[in-house]
């Protein structure tokens, strides 16, 4: 039978309720709270909900029914007494006839209900958070001491629903704080006031490199640059020392962190300062800007080669085309057919202004890295002192005046061509490392320590003959033979033949319409002129050799007499007049050797016939002595026996204007 409040003393019943609920929390504590008030009050029922808002619906957390509990109950509370619980926010006693009242209610009469009482369960703002309910089977008239002992284990049922919400809201926000502290991107390490590692998240392990197991313990500073631990030193103590003040700093400059495996990693840092209980932590938040590094490297480097191919193609707007159909250009442009498809080293030989540059242009263009640039390096045009760096690039503070990083132009042609002119320029110690590259396929930048990779195919030029560079001791026989895979011989003008006419005709025609001038078709004369000198220079003084004649013209028509060199002139001499029908170009060509032959003999005779020294012929006339004996002779200009008849001839008069060298060959010569 059960016991009822009115048989048994209230403080033993407050005394039996607490000892079977007191040592519980959570779902045991509910469990064992329905069972002890059921108990308790006599009852044929008892249970603790919590209100589901959303759904207006009661879900049991412990319903204790007959001896046993009922699992998972949840009942809408539509036509329920515990809707009027719900909704008044205050406690409901309906001691009989339950059934009656409540109709709509469907499990009150499978229950065998008769009486039912109920508590709100609320929070401090008054929100419903559940209830706490009896019912039975006989009437339960109202009892102060019921309501009392009801009020109370509501009161807790409510503190404990309160600190489950809580429990559950804390363990969210761990959880939240795990997934953040594991998750995120930067690296996060914990430090004890001494500076050794307590605590680190996946992110710091990855950054350092180093399981979280070995590192505990550890001083943080045995990872980071030399130059950084004074620094990180002094931050940390001036957050000890000033805790009143702002306990967190930005580190200046970052950090840069070593690793067992990696290379150095730079990063952002800020340092933070907290208390627990008394004791000193630092947090350390760490971000790898590496790649944000190197994206700047590349962003530099774009802009350098953007840089670098606007002067290339300015170069090649002014090179031209690869003109000319000699067998000698022919057989070398089949050698550049051959190479071109094939990663192959190829080493152009020939003499200055053949055009190698262009004819590497043809190879690279011909290859399977046309679409990356082909960087140029004249190894004979920078200083010593510099050439490492033009290769390689350097690091900040390499050398004084390195102010800022810069890529060299190794990095610059990777994946394309690099073409390394006048190759044999470059001293035994750029040799050495030339070779490297060529070997390993990698560099270290000026300053680094770090080695880089690099896809590149070598194209090299010298006029120079490598192979007697080797014997004296001036050019590595291993960085030779790496070089000479693929030589190819680039031909002087001098043999290419009517290769000649091609380019004076191109490169007139290319000068005239660079400074907005009309040039009249080149005449025989004009070319045989051309043909006739050995161009030492080759295409270079070709084209020097146009544009002063282009500049020079008088009436449309290009003028050779300044612009190509007297040796030229003197062979014109030599050679026999062309037959041509024309009889003007004829008396032309005529008229202009008669006057050099008469301002030549005006000259000796006021030099006295004395050629060197001051005031001698050639001193008059502004060219070299030996040039002077080089004309007379081959126009035929002897000194004359001195007789007395020809004694006038030996003194020229005072008032005459000599026309010195340069004076001569500008004289406008009248158009046919």
């Amino acid at each position: 039978m059960a016991v009822t409040p009115s048989s048994m003393n209230e403080a033993a019943l407050l005394a039996d309720l607490m000892a079977g609920t007191a040592a519980q929390t959570g779902a045991a504590f509910f469990r064992a709270l329905v069972k002890h008030v059921s108990r308790a009050l006599g009852t044929r029922g008892a249970w603790v909900t919590e209100y589901l808002q959303e759904t207006k619906k009661l879900r049991a957390l412990a319903f204790w029914y007959e001896d046993s509990y009922i699992e998972d109950y949840e009942y809408a509370i539509a036509g329920t007494p515990c809707a009027r619980v719900i909704e008044s926010r205050s406690h409901v006693h309906i001691p009989e006839n339950v059934v009656d009242l409540f109709p709509g209610d469907p499990d009150l009469g499978r229950l065998g209900a008769v009486s039912y009482m109920g508590f709100p369960l609320l929070d401090p703002q008054n929100n419903v958070l559940g209830n706490l309910a009896v019912l039975d089977s006989r009437p339960m008239p109202a009892s102060f001491r019921n309501m009392a002992i009801f009020k109370i284990f509501a009161a807790r049922v409510t503190a404990e629903l309160l600190r489950m919400r809580a429990e559950v809201e804390r363990r969210a926000h761990e959880e939240k704080l795990k997934s953040l502290f594991h998750g995120v991107m930067d690296a996060i390490i914990e430090l004890d006031g001494n500076l050794s590692i307590t605590l680190l998240n996946p992110a710091a392990e990855r950054l350092l490199d180093i399981p979280y197991g070995e590192v505990v313990g550890q001083p943080f500073t045995a990872w980071i640059a030399a130059r950084d631990r004074k620094r990180f030193r002094h931050l940390a103590d001036r957050l000890i020392r000033h805790p009143g003040k702002r306990q967190s700093v930005w580190v200046p400059g970052g950090l840069f962190v070593h690793t067992p495996t990696r290379q150095a990693v730079a990063t952002e840092a800020t340092l933070t300062r907290f208390e627990i209980r008394g004791d000193g932590f630092f947090a350390l938040i760490l971000r790898d800007i590496n790649e944000r590094h190197e994206s700047q490297q590349l962003i530099e480097a774009l802009r350098g080669e953007t840089s670098y191919l606007r002067d290339e193609i300015e170069a090649l707007f002014n090179l031209g085309e690869i003109i000319g159909r000699s067998p000698a250009l022919r057989e070398t442009m089949q050698l550049i057919s051959d190479v071109a498809p094939t990663d192959s080293t190829v080493i152009l030989y020939g003499e200055t202004g053949t055009g190698k540059e262009l004819l590497a242009r043809a190879v690279h263009a011909a290859s399977r890295r046309k679409d990356r640039p082909m960087i140029t390096l004249n190894c004979a045009a920078i200083p010593p002192t510099l050439i490492e760096s033009e290769f390689f690039g350097h690091e900040i503070g390499a050398f004084t005046g390195a102010t800022r990083h810069r890529e060299g132009r190794f990095a610059l042609a990777d994946g394309g061509t690099i073409f390394l002119d006048e190759v044999g320029e470059l001293s035994l110690e750029m040799q050495a490392k030339l070779l490297r590259v060529l070997q390993e396929g990698e560099f270290s930048p000026v300053g680094s320590s770090r080695n880089r990779r690099v896809n590149v195919r070598v194209i090299a030029a010298t006029n120079r003959d490598l192979s007697r560079a080797v014997q004296e001791a001036r050019f590595r026989p291993d960085l030779y033979f790496r070089l000479n895979v693929f030589p190819i011989t680039v031909p002087p003008l001098r043999r290419r033949g009517g290769d000649i006419e091609l380019l004076a005709v191109h490169l007139t025609e290319k000068s005239a319409g660079r400074m907005g001038r009309a040039i009249d078709p080149l005449t025989p004369d004009l070319l045989a002129r051309l043909k006739a000198y050995d161009w030492p220079g080759n295409v270079r003084e070709l084209q020097n050799v146009i544009e002063r004649g282009v500049i020079t013209a008088r009436y449309g028509r290009l003028n050779l007499d300044h612009a190509l060199p007297s040796a030229a002139a003197s062979r014109a001499a030599e050679m026999p007049e062309p037959a041509h029908s024309e009889t003007g170009t004829i008396r032309t060509i005529r008229e202009i050797k008669q006057m050099e032959r008469e301002n030549l003999i005006l000259a000796l005779q006021t030099a006295q016939w004395r050629i060197a020294g001051k005031k001698g012929a050639a001193d008059l006339l502004g060219v070299a002595p030996s040039t002077l004996q080089s004309k007379l002779k081959a126009l035929g200009i002897r000194r004359p026996d001195p007789k007395p008849e020809n004694a006038d001839m030996m003194h020229a008069p005072t008032n005459v204007r000599w026309l010195r060298s340069r004076d001569f060959v500008t004289r406008d010569i009248p158009r046919p």
